[in-house]
């Protein structure tokens, strides 16, 4: 049935980045959205899903829950579970919760750094913007705690298998990079301005397998694993650096000059090329030949600094900080269009068929199609008062980290959106 309805090319990338990382028995590229980014790592979420394209606080919500504390990540969801960071500043306590697909209802949560949260960083950031990995088997998470980042391996039971420190971190705006699985690895990115770590963890045991220093440098990112030019590569830029490294011996494929300071977006690729945007100090995105020649196909000022981008065919779409959504050719950078949504963009946007998801800092959703030709806006639809967390599609539903301000108080809740009829 999945051949019926998918294009092939969709089932091959499918296939290998499954097969790359022997999770073919434990997850699901349909139901599942195992790690930043989704199943493919790259923003896209598996086609001809029946998902809503209108809905409203009431209308279409399947269910919505309270969740304590603060944090910018995306909910991660394996088979019929969910799992989210948070941050208790008040109880100084950093934290995943457990919950159920179907109803929200929490399942466990657990406590994995006690005290010592950071203080400093943008006034916007949260001290759980790491979004959970899975592998089927166990959870994987990143957290900056007592000036340094540890990563941490739990069970599907929340109980704490090993925990890594991989760098002390000189915080300047915050922390956010979310943890990468490859085969048996846990690849972890810590840039900063002290010197940071590239780094490479055994997935059972915690130890570290390689790793490489990094410049003295602030930056964002998240390692991105891509299939370019043939084959798999880990994907990082920022701090002036585009690199490239072999995921399971950690050596430097490429590397290239040119990319600006800091970035925050997932780097992501049509196969031949890799795209990365930075916002510090000049806007800038950018198009490389992914072959190691450090050739540069395209690149332009755009700001495309938070919002990672997606490729569908043979485009690259972007949702620029300031609200434009737009659409280029990937192989030269030819602008097909681009249009003014409005508001702030923090948040990733969504691939699901041909329709883009994406929402603004004040909680408005839009739906839009990937014709290259024009720019065709299907639905706006308002969840919450602020959001910084990116959506997740998968199971036939829509979900999304929010939050309320009521009488100067701050609450967030996490929507689970769907049609009723429509089975997990």
């Amino acid at each position: 049935m999945i051949s019926a309805l998918v294009p092939k090319r969709i089932i091959i990338a499918l296939i290998l980045v499954f097969a790359s990382q022997l999770l073919l028995p434990a997850i699901d590229p349909v139901r599942d959205w195992p790690a930043w980014r989704g199943p493919q790592g790259n923003g896209s979420a598996f086609p001809n899903q029946e998902i809503p394209q209108v809905w409203s606080e009431t209308d279409n919500v399947l269910w919505k829950v309270p969740i304590s504390g603060r944090g910018h990540s995306s909910p991660t969801i394996v088979g019929n579970r969910l799992y989210l960071t948070t941050a208790d500043v008040g109880k100084q306590e950093q934290r995943i919760h457990c919950l159920d697909c179907q109803t929200g209802q929490e399942i466990w949560q657990t406590v994995v750094h006690t005290g010592n949260l950071n203080k400093g960083g943008n006034r916007r950031t949260s001290q759980a913007s790491s979004s959970v990995s899975c592998d089927g088997n166990r959870l994987y998470i990143n957290f900056l705690n007592k000036d340094a980042v540890y990563s941490s391996a739990l069970d599907l039971d929340g109980k704490i298998i090993w925990q890594k420190k991989i760098c002390d971190f000189e915080t300047h705006q915050g922390f956010g990079s979310s943890p990468l699985i490859y085969n048996h690895l846990i690849l972890i990115s810590a840039d900063h301005r002290s010197g940071g770590k590239m780094t490479a963890l055994d997935a059972k045991t915690g130890k570290t397998v390689w790793s490489h220093s990094r410049p003295a440098l602030a930056n964002y990112t998240s390692p991105a694993l891509l299939n370019a030019a043939g084959r798999d590569q880990v994907l990082l830029s920022g701090a002036n650096l585009i690199s490239s490294f072999e995921p399971l011996t950690g050596k430097l494929l490429w590397q290239i000059t040119g990319s600006t300071t800091e970035c925050v977006v997932t780097m992501v690729t049509d196969g031949e090329r890799v795209f990365s945007g930075g916002g510090y100090p000049k806007n800038h995105t950018v198009a490389i030949e992914a072959d190691g020649s450090g050739r540069i196909a395209w690149k332009n000022s755009s700001r495309v600094y938070v919002p990672s981008m997606l490729v569908k065919d043979d485009y690259l779409y972007a949702v620029m900080d300031a609200g434009f959504a737009v659409c280029w050719k990937s192989d030269t950078g030819k602008e097909m269009w681009k249009e003014r949504l409005g508001g702030e963009f923090y948040a990733s946007p969504v691939l699901m068929g041909n329709l883009i998801y994406s929402v603004n800092v004040r909680g408005r959703i839009f739906v839009f199609t990937t014709d290259p030709n024009e720019f065709k806006l299907i639905a706006e639809n308002q969840l919450g008062d602020e959001v910084y967390s990116s959506p997740v599609i998968c199971g036939n539903r829509f979900y999304l980290r929010v939050a309320d301000m009521k009488n100067d108080r701050r609450q967030e809740y996490l929507y689970c959106i769907g049609r009723k009829s429509s089975a997990l």
